[in-house]
């Protein structure tokens, strides 16, 4: 299998893009027709030179918009030439807030199902059982930030046997849950760490931090989860990447 020389390791833009966008390309040109199944992902590392991390965010986002679908046990199939209509939303948190080349990785502190605060039972407007997810994340090995998500077991009734600590939260619900995120509510505030956070993070309660609120939304402005990440450090830039889809 040759390696694709559409990679360019001294661009700006990231490999996983560029991998995106040469995917795509190809199922646009109908080189992979509908229902036809794409290479698996270690050819497609060797195919572009890049790791599986890279591959698997490229397929992702593919999924996410339409153009691939997953069957379990089967592979990766083309699903349309055609995106979905409107806009499509990417928000990078940890390489955008600690910059690149670090060393990332999440560890799951407790999840399971229980009773919500009242203002999230508020945002999700959900009256059945509430699976809850709170883990942190080190960055070269120092505590970054503490992410907690709620999503009623209704719109994702396996969410419990996912291995959360590999996979992106919103990844897993595009991919296996229900309802699908077709817009996302997204809110940044000052807060001062309290209690079990402030003990996770290693810092005084009443130290300054970052509180970035997310409400994922389903089509009709339907409530499907929210996510709430508490951060600390200085090296905050956090940017939010629109793209137009046709």
């Amino acid at each position: 299998m040759l390696t694709e020389n559409t990679i360019d390791r001294d661009g700006q833009q990231k490999l996983y893009v560029q991998v995106y966008g040469s995917i795509k390309d190809k199922i646009e040109r109908c080189q992979w027709p509908v229902s036809a199944q794409i290479p698996t992902e270690d050819e497609l590392c060797i195919t572009y030179g890049v790791s599986k991390a890279t591959v698997r965010i490229a397929i992702s986002n593919l999924v996410r918009d339409g153009y691939l679908r997953r069957q379990q046990g089967k592979g990766t199939f083309v699903a349309s030439s055609m995106p979905h209509m409107g806009m499509a939303m990417r928000t990078i948190f940890t390489e955008d807030m600690f910059g690149e080349g670090v060393k990332a990785k999440k560890e799951v502190l407790v999840k399971g199902i229980k009773e919500p605060p009242e203002d999230i039972k508020e945002y999700l407007k959900a009256k059945d059982d509430i699976f809850y997810v709170f883990l942190k994340r080190l960055v070269d090995g120092e505590p970054a930030y503490v992410e907690e998500s709620f999503i009623p077991l209704q719109v994702f009734p396996g969410v419990a046997s996912e291995d959360i600590s590999r996979a992106s939260f919103y990844d897993l619900i595009q991919e296996k849950a229900v309802r699908k995120i077709f817009k996302v509510v997204q809110t940044i505030e000052i807060t001062m760490l309290r209690g079990d956070i402030a003990a996770v993070l290693k810092r005084p309660e009443g130290s300054p931090a970052l509180l970035l609120h997310r409400l994922l939304l389903g089509s009709n402005e339907i409530p499907i989860a929210y996510t709430r990440l508490t951060g600390i450090g200085g090296k905050y830039k956090i940017q939010t990447e629109f793209e137009r889809v046709k």
